[in-house]
């Protein structure tokens, strides 16, 4: 049965009887991103106006592969459960090259975490929830059919020209985080060019509905099928019987031709067999973007997602990355918007997400190239390792079908306070906080929630100001994951990241740490 999506109702906004108004925060984009910016304010107490010139949520699947840590992220903003109960949940990739199995591996392969390695979930599902907790929570006013058309910045916030379908209207935003995607009319308006490569091959991508498919849920990836010859396809099952495939069409495909139900069908049936009834639901057309703007901070206005970085599908690293964005970014714009720490701690949304975006850049450029070789010497290189990879482990490594979606480690923040103790294991300064079953039956990253906690093994915590205090065993598994014997102390960010990590809970240096934290060294109000 094909999917209708939700339409939201324009409302007519107070601010056209008078033509011009004024808000403290506008986000623009209803995406996945701008949703989850929206809605991780509110949970901070900060009221936002979201601006989308669409009136439902995502046309077809989108970004579906939503790796652990951005499973961690909603779980801490009440959405982690739905994930579960609704989504896929995959560990295991299998790669094939031709029509053999070159090899597999597991992405998750400890236990003893509350989430998965990846939940596969259709994009609209989770916009469709995310447009239900943000207006659950009174903090969010959202507007459908509101159309970003001018952008001009101040020094003291955005004038915006907003068109309605019932006239337009000026509104003076405090601060614009730009959340509307690959083609931002916010970028454009202010003609911020993107750094990087557009690849020329095509693929197809293409939701497909298979009722009582009998197949694991696992990622597959062929190279040179027999059903698809000379390129390279993506399988992932989907809630609801549907099923994500991925054609590699090459750089001279017609793009509208390509997209002719018919052709498709064509392909799906090779690929399936002809026994296999199936239905589409969507089809598009894309070409690989990695790329990047040079700066994500322009004075009042943000720059988060696609709208600030691009890369190729296969690795996850698209939405995963989006949302990290957005993870990185609130904690510390509710900060200062508070007065808890000065505005200088907003530039280390830049100092933390473009090292982050340049990685999974790579990742991705590095994917694109293996998958599509430009060279018949680059193709044969890539087809001996495929050869190599099924009995021998060194030729696995080589291997990219897409290096899946990790977190980025803060390692050179300005915000984290470099070791000076021996660690022989446990999460470093930057790097997220690792999860592990505590004995009450709960988990350790649910108890950090959203606020500085100072975690501390096996001994009583120092009281400090601004910081909430959280005791552990100092045994067991979240110790051992967290290399931690008696008086081990962490002090981690709102976002669950480490800020710093002691031997012992010394006051004087976890004060000096929590004061890096918030962007400023002792009495300068600065980062350093």
């Amino acid at each position: 049965m094909r999917r209708v999506n939700p339409v939201y109702p324009f409302r007519r906004p107070a601010e056209l009887a008078r033509g011009h108004g004024t808000a403290p925060l506008v986000v623009v984009g209803a995406g996945v991103v701008g949703l989850t910016l929206a809605l991780d304010l509110a949970r901070h107490g900060i009221a936002s106006v979201v601006l989308d010139d669409d009136d439902t949520v995502s046309v077809g699947s989108r970004a579906i592969c939503w790796s652990k840590r951005t499973l961690e992220i909603y779980d801490r903003l009440g959405l982690g459960q739905r994930l579960l109960d609704k989504g896929v949940t995959w560990k295991v990739g299998k790669v094939f090259f031709g029509d053999r199995l070159a090899y597999e591996f597991d992405l998750l392969p400890e236990p003893g975490h509350r989430m998965p390695a990846f939940v596969n979930l259709q994009q609209y599902y989770l916009e469709e929830w995310l447009v239900e907790a943000c207006t659950a929570s009174g903090l969010v006013d959202l507007r459908w059919k509101n159309r970003v058309e001018e952008v001009t910045p101040r020094a003291d916030g955005v004038e915006l020209r907003v068109v309605t379908p019932e006239g337009d209207y000026r509104l003076d935003a405090g601060w614009l985080l730009a959340c509307d995607g690959a083609r931002s009319t916010v970028r454009e308006a202010l003609g911020l060019p993107f750094l990087g490569k557009v690849f020329r091959d095509r693929f197809l991508i293409a939701d497909v509905l298979i009722e009582g498919f009998a197949m694991p849920a696992e990622r597959r990836f062929w190279f040179d099928p027999p059903f698809h010859p000379g390129q390279s396809v993506l399988l992932h099952k989907q809630p609801d019987s549907m099923w994500r495939i991925d054609f590699q069409l090459g750089a001279e495909a017609d793009p509208e031709a390509e997209k002719d139900p018919a052709r498709v069908a064509g392909r799906i049936r090779a690929m399936l067999g002809p026994e296999v009834p199936f239905e589409l639901e969507w089809v598009s057309v894309y070409t690989f973007r990695c790329r990047r703007l040079e700066r994500f901070r322009h004075g009042r206005i943000f720059f988060v997602g696609d709208s600030a970085h691009q890369v190729s599908p296969f690795g996850a690293r698209g939405g995963n990355g989006g949302v990290q964005d957005a993870d990185n970014l609130v904690w510390k714009l509710a900060a200062v918007l508070q007065g808890r720490a000065p505005e200088s701690l907003l530039d280390s949304y830049e100092a933390e997400r473009i090292p982050a975006a340049d990685e999974n850049i790579l990742h991705s450029t590095r994917a694109t190239d293996f998958i599509t070789p430009r060279t018949e010497a680059g193709r044969a290189y890539r087809d001996a390792v495929l050869l190599l990879a099924k009995d021998h482990a060194f030729a696995r490594r080589m291997v990219n079908a897409g290096r899946l979606s990790t977190p980025h480690s803060y390692r050179e923040s300005p915000l984290s306070t470099p070791d000076e103790e021996a660690w022989a294991g446990g999460p470093p300064p930057g790097a997220p906080a690792i999860d592990a079953p505590l004995e009450d039956g709960s988990f350790l990253l649910q108890r950090l929630g959203g606020e500085p906690v100072l975690l501390v093994f096996g001994a009583t915590s120092p009281t400090l100001p601004g910081v909430r205090s959280l005791s552990a065993p100092a045994e067991g598994l979240a110790a051992e994951r967290w290399d931690a014997r008696p008086g081990t102390t962490y002090l981690l960010r709102p976002d669950q990241h480490v800020a710093a990590r002691f031997r012992e809970p010394d006051p004087g240096r976890i004060a000096a740490a929590l004061e890096r934290l918030w962007g400023r060294a002792r009495g300068e109000g600065t980062l350093r």
